[in-house]
C-alpha cells in the first residue's frame, strides 16, 4: 500500500553550502530547514545530510520535490539536481526546478528591472535580468524573456536568464538597468523554494522531472 503524501523536500547547493528543507504538506508543523557548510565534501555527504533532515524511511511519503537549478558550482548544483530528478522519477513525484538567481530576486523584492550579477575572476560576469512580472493587460517591459517561474500580479520574474557577459558595459548595451550582487542566502532561499513548490502543490500544478536540469552559464568543457 502506497503511503499518503506528507512531505515536501527542497534542495539547494548552488554555493559551497548545502541547504535542505522539509515542509509538511498539511502545514501541521513548522518548516525544518538545515544548512551544511560542506564545500567539496558535498559529493560524499549529500545523502547523509538529507537523511538528517528527512530519513530515507520517510521518502516514500514525499508528495513533491523542489531544487535550485543554479547558476552555481558545476559539481554541487549537478549533484542535488540529479538526486532530485532520481527521486522524482523513482517515486513518480512532481519536481519544481527554480533558478538560484530567481530565488534571490524574489527575496530582494525587486520593483524595477535589475541585473543580478556574480563576478568570475578573469572570466567576466554571470548576470541575469529580473523585474516585476506582467500585470493584467500589461507587459513586464521591453526585452522580457518570459514569465519564468510564474509571475502573476507583478511577482518578480526572470526577464533574461543568467549567462556569461564580458563586463558591465555589455549589460548596459542590452538593458540600462541597475546592478546588484546575486548574493545567495541559503536558508532563506530554501524557504522560498518550499513556498513556491507548496503553492504549486495546492494549485495542482504539474511539474515533470524531465525538463529540470542544472543551469551552467559557463561551459564545463571550456567553450562559452
Amino acid at each position: 500500500m502506497t503511503p499518503s503524501p506528507r512531505w515536501l523536500l527542497a534542495l539547494h547547493s548552488s554555493t559551497a553550502e548545502l541547504g535542505v528543507g522539509v515542509r509538511q504538506l498539511d502545514g501541521a508543523r513548522p518548516d525544518c530547514i538545515v544548512t551544511f557548510p560542506l564545500g567539496r565534501g558535498l559529493s560524499n555527504q549529500l545523502l547523509s545530510c538529507v537523511e538528517q533532515v528527512l530519513p530515507a524511511a520517510h521518502w516514500p511519503e514525499l508528495g513533491r520535490l523542489a531544487v535550485a537549478t543554479g547558476p552555481g558550482g558545476f559539481t554541487g548544483t549537478r549533484l542535488t539536481v540529479v538526486m532530485a530528478r532520481t527521486l522524482a522519477q523513482q517515486l513518480q513525484l512532481p519536481l519544481d526546478g527554480v533558478g538560484s538567481f530567481l530565488l534571490v530576486a524574489r527575496r530582494l523584492g525587486l520593483v524595477e528591472p535589475t541585473w543580478l550579477v556574480q563576478e568570475l575572476p578573469r572570466r567576466g560576469l554571470v548576470a541575469g535580468l529580473y523585474g516585476p512580472g506582467p500585470r493584467a493587460g500589461g507587459r513586464a517591459g521591453d526585452g522580457c524573456a518570459g514569465d519564468v517561474g510564474g509571475g502573476d500580479g507583478g511577482e518578480v520574474v526572470e526577464w533574461r536568464a543568467p549567462r556569461l557577459h564580458a563586463d558591465a558595459t555589455s549589460l548596459a548595451a542590452i538593458h540600462p538597468a541597475p546592478r546588484r550582487p546575486a548574493e545567495v542566502a541559503v536558508a532563506a532561499d530554501v524557504a522560498a523554494l518550499l513556498a513556491i513548490a507548496h503553492r504549486a502543490h495546492q494549485g495542482g500544478q504539474p511539474a515533470p522531472w524531465q525538463p529540470v536540469l542544472p543551469h551552467y552559464p559557463t561551459s564545463p568543457v571550456g567553450a562559452s
